[in-house]
């Protein structure tokens, strides 16, 4: 009888531990404005937010949900270009956190953004910046 009463237990401490971990890897609600004020102190010197207006690295104006390295008239790096990404939250997270380390060989010197709720909140404004509302 002990048996029944212990399976159940350790089933439902299991639940509850994995459910545990995978939320420990979700990514914070992330918040436009501020994304905004962090994109223009960290961001905007090398990425402008005007479609089409190209800088030291390519316009971000609807690079949300597109694929890696399709901004027109931009010349990115083979790495880039082979990466096969699309621009998602969690493939914008991964990436921010740390360029070098997520596309090997890519031209973005950025050092990365450790931290998690400043990167939800640019990936916020990022994905604002689209005709399609």
């Amino acid at each position: 009888m002990s048996k029944r009463i212990v399976i159940p237990i350790l089933a439902a401490a299991a639940t509850v531990c994995f459910t545990a971990v995978a939320l420990a890897g979700a990514m914070p609600a992330g918040n436009a404005a501020k994304g905004k004020t962090i994109f223009s102190a960290q961001c905007a010197a090398c990425h402008s937010v005007a479609a089409g207006q190209n800088g030291i690295g390519p316009s971000l104006y609807g690079v949300y949900g597109k694929p890696a390295a399709s901004v027109k008239g931009f010349q990115f790096s083979p790495a880039l270009k082979s990466a096969h990404i699309v621009w998602t939250a969690a493939a914008l997270n991964k990436f921010l956190t740390n360029p070098q380390a997520d596309v090997p060989g890519t031209k973005m010197p950025y050092m990365g953004m450790p931290n998690a709720q400043k990167r939800a909140d640019v990936i916020a404004y990022l994905a604002t910046l689209s005709d399609k509302k």
